[in-house]
């Protein structure tokens, strides 16, 4: 499956490289994550098993997210039609001059359109 294998990917070059990540992220996971369960997609072990693994990662969180939310956030937000939680993504890109993984279509045009190198596959987020 395509996201199986952007997941792959993803894991893989992250415990190459590392990742920064908005301070939203631990909040987007957990909440994946929690209804997952609920749908009974996962169990509760696959749960707690992902977040470990998760947290064993050399993700750097950004602190500063908070103080971009309502200027330069919300810029982007407006400006490419994306919902503040996506921009916030594309706001720490520009800010730290940095790659953005997404499967989001409307958040790696937008991407594009100010210059930022995305990596994605195929598939529809």
């Amino acid at each position: 499956m395509p996201d199986e294998f952007f997941d792959s990917i993803f894991l893989d070059k992250t415990v190459k490289e590392g990742a920064v990540v908005p301070s939203i992220w631990s909040l987007e996971i957990g909440n994946v994550l929690l209804m997952a369960e609920r749908q009974k997609r996962i169990s509760a072990e696959q749960r707690h098993r992902a977040l470990f693994t998760l947290s064993e990662l050399p993700i750097n969180v950004d602190v500063m997210t908070s103080q971009h939310a309502w200027h330069e956030t919300m810029d982007i937000a407006e400006r490419y039609k994306l919902t503040l939680y996506d921009a916030t993504y594309l706001e720490l890109a520009l800010r730290c001059s940095l790659p953005l993984a997404t499967l989001d279509k409307s958040l790696k045009r937008a991407a594009e359109e100010v210059g930022i190198t995305t990596e994605s596959s195929n598939s529809k987020h």
